[in-house]
């Protein structure tokens, strides 16, 4: 068994938080467990996918790793199997934070709630210093229905989001887009401009981010962006097709005349092609994180190798959900540097240390595509593994073998959409309780939305049930759908609770209207919450 270090008490965990070295604090309970207590620096990464994304949230395996579980489940463990897993990746330096949450909250520290707290509060302490202008929904639908006055509507989400549900009529301009392609949409500096996003943070952000750019407009946020839109009784539009409109030649001379201003304002850092490439040398020992910030679909067509897509406007929303570890080293990347800038311009006042912009952008980095720039898609999930049995094959051992045991560990709301008939749903850190419901089980067969994840569940099961047959679907659910297998919905056999997703109201389109005021509430409490944990500084210039 792979030996694990000793735990670190929550007391010296506390210091190390609010130190300058590199470190990576994992909580590894499920999304829902996390978003009802944690601490602020702590990134969700729950045991039951950890090893799916833990090596992009933390790339170099000599970081310094903390794992803490809620120090109350003990038939559970998970602080403990995390550790191991992780020393079985190659991690050297894991320890498990002795006693979890409870030990932390018995101390006295602080915790906070929801998911993305720390970007979120970010962006309310913005508005406080900054006063970023900020307008009701009723004033913002007087001004949209005053013909004496130009407006415009800017959604400034992921393309994704704002086609589940927008203001009529609005242009999306995703994130760090806003600057970019704002000459684009708007050719008067007597329109006003009005940012909206689902919530609060990111309408605060695209706000400030064109008064920091000093576009001559009147800027203000839609106060509560559409879930205020919805609370206040006005109508939303669904399924919107409009695109992000193209960039031309004109409106980035226009972009750039602006954002190189704002490089200088705020100091933002450059580094040179040849000293990423030293950098990547050294990040064996040192996390190194290549961001590149444009749309997926700019990424897609080509991009630097090892590059994460972290489109700007989002990475700077949900840190946590990209980088798990404090003081390391973020390059960020795009065609022109542009978006880039605009991008480290928030992370710096964000309190990262070392955040620098790739010179000359990515089709002057030789030295870092040899082999030119590689094409597709973002692929965190890595590649489907080997071995398992085909969907059929599997619907043929369930229809002739009574008594197997199927166990879906995908997503629960997948799950309830549409799953294998009979499967029972469990996250798969909850498999030890499996194995206490069936001790005698002696067929089994797993599955989920991806390959690796049931392949991963079918090894702890294995381990859990060393006499049974176990194998896993290759290509899971989506497989057996594709081969025309019936499918039923619902969920009529939860075997642990469905902790697994944390709810977020603004992308409900059926969220109820408490749900919406509590995440107002929560947000707007985020400032004295993180200001009492005193682990973090956020260097925002005041207006």
């Amino acid at each position: 068994m792979t030996t694990v270090a000793a735990d670190i008490s929550v007391h010296d965990l506390h210091n190390t938080l609010r130190g300058e070295t590199e470190f990576a604090l994992l909580d590894v309970r499920e999304q829902e467990e996390f978003s009802r207590a944690h601490i602020l620096l702590a990134c969700c990464a729950p045991l039951s996918r950890l090893e799916l994304m833990v090596e992009r949230l933390v790339p170099c395996k000599k970081t310094p790793v903390f794992v803490m579980d809620d120090g109350l489940s003990e038939d559970l463990n998970r602080g403990e199997r995390a550790a191991r897993v992780l020393a079985a990746m190659g991690y050297r330096a894991v320890r498990v934070v002795g006693g979890g949450l409870k030990a932390w909250r018995e101390a006295g520290f602080v915790t906070v709630n929801g998911v993305g707290a720390l970007s979120k509060g970010f962006g309310e302490y913005v508005e406080v210093v900054q006063q970023t202008p900020r307008l009701p929904p009723e004033k913002i639908k007087e001004l949209l229905d005053d013909i004496r006055v130009r407006t415009i509507v800017i959604d400034v989400r992921p393309t994704g989001e704002y086609r589940n549900m927008n203001i009529p009529g609005s242009i999306n301009l995703p994130g760090c887009e806003v600057t970019y392609r704002l000459a684009e949409v708007v050719k008067d500096p007597g329109t006003t401009i009005i940012i909206n996003c689902a919530g609060r943070t990111r309408s605060i952000i695209g706000t400030q981010t064109l008064l920091n750019a000093a576009v001559p407009n009147r800027v203000v946020a839609l106060k509560g962006g559409t879930m205020n839109w919805q609370l206040a009784g006005f109508d939303l539009e669904y399924g919107s097709t409009r695109p992000v409109p193209p960039i031309t030649e004109e409106g980035r001379h226009m972009a750039e005349q602006r954002i190189r201003k704002v490089a200088e304002m705020y100091h933002v850092r450059f580094v040179d092609p040849r000293q990423v490439a030293a950098w990547q040398a050294e990040a064996g020992h040192k996390t190194l994180y290549l961001f590149d910030v444009r749309q997926p679909r700019e990424y897609a067509s080509g991009h630097i190798p090892g590059s994460i897509s972290a489109q700007g406007g989002q990475l700077v929303q949900a840190t946590d959900e990209y980088a798990a570890v404090r003081n390391g080293r973020y390059i960020l990347m795009d065609d022109d540097e542009l978006r880039a800038i605009m991008t480290a311009h928030w992370l710096q006042q964000m309190g990262l240390p070392q955040v620098f912009v790739l010179k000359g952008g990515i089709f002057n980095a030789a030295v870092l595509a040899p082999q030119g720039l590689t094409e597709g898609g973002d692929c965190p999930e890595g590649r489907a593994p080997a071995g398992g049995v085909s969907a059929e094959e599997a619907a043929r051992q369930m229809e002739s073998r009574a008594g197997i045991l199927c166990i879906n560990v995908g997503a629960s709301n997948l799950h309830r959409a549409r799953h294998i008939c009979g499967a029972k749903w469990v996250a798969r850190a909850y498999l030890p309780r499996v194995r206490a419901l069936y001790p005698q089980a002696g067929r089994i067969i797993l599955t989920a939305e991806q390959s690796a994840h049931a392949a991963l569940a079918a090894q702890d099961a294995r381990a859990l049930w060393p006499d049974a047959a176990v194998s896993f679907i290759q290509g899971g659910t989506p497989a057996w759908e594709r081969a025309g297998l019936p499918l039923e919905t619902g969920m009529p056999c939860a075997l642990c609770a469905e902790d697994d997703i944390w709810y977020r109201p603004y992308t409900d389109v059926n969220a109820s209207k408490e749900a919406m005021q509590d995440y107002f509430d929560w947000e707007s409490g985020l400032v004295d919450k993180i200001k009492a944990d005193g682990c973090v500084n956020f260097n925002v210039k005041s207006r």
